[in-house]
């Protein structure tokens, strides 16, 4: 069975494709993507079929990895059981997520960058345009993640 990891910000442009995408790396980099169901999502509906922020795009691009086939989409209720862990990218997607997935709270829901030594919100670059500050720390914020994944699925390392 897959291990469902969604990633949720705001209108899943930015932070949450651009967190897909260098997870779904990481992943790849370890030779483990057949084990991943890897996604993401938006609270809002703005962007509905949008590709990723032309930003998100080109931040990506300069470390060589790919948002080929990456569309907005909003989160439904269906998520909650698809996927094992949903990751959002600041306190306010979190209380936007949980009614939307059915849920007053969850251990499955939580922020990015919780999982590290001084967790915060991952900044929004669509109003701060610090596209290079959000990389940074979603690429921190994702080894965490598959770190804490390996440890709670001890899932071998190669």
């Amino acid at each position: 069975m897959q291990i469902g990891v969604l990633f949720v910000c705001l209108g899943n442009i930015c932070r949450s494709p651009m967190a897909e995408a260098i997870f779904r790396n990481l992943v790849k980099e370890k030779g483990m993507e057949s084990q991943f169901d890897i996604d993401s999502a938006g609270t809002g509906d703005w962007h509905i079929g949008d590709g990723p922020h032309h930003g998100t795009v080109k931040k990506l691009a300069e470390h060589k990895i790919s948002t080929q086939g990456m569309y907005s989409r909003q989160l439904k209720l269906e998520d909650y059981d698809r996927f094992d862990y949903i990751v959002c990218m600041d306190e306010s997607n979190i209380k936007n997520a949980l009614p939307m997935l059915g849920q007053q709270k969850s251990s499955k829901v939580f922020r990015l960058l919780d999982l590290i030594k001084d967790p915060k919100d991952v900044p929004d670059p669509y109003f701060t345009g610090d596209f290079e500050e959000t990389y940074q720390l979603c690429l921190e914020g994702c080894k965490a993640l598959l770190q804490k994944i390996e440890l709670d699925r001890q899932i071998e390392k190669y």
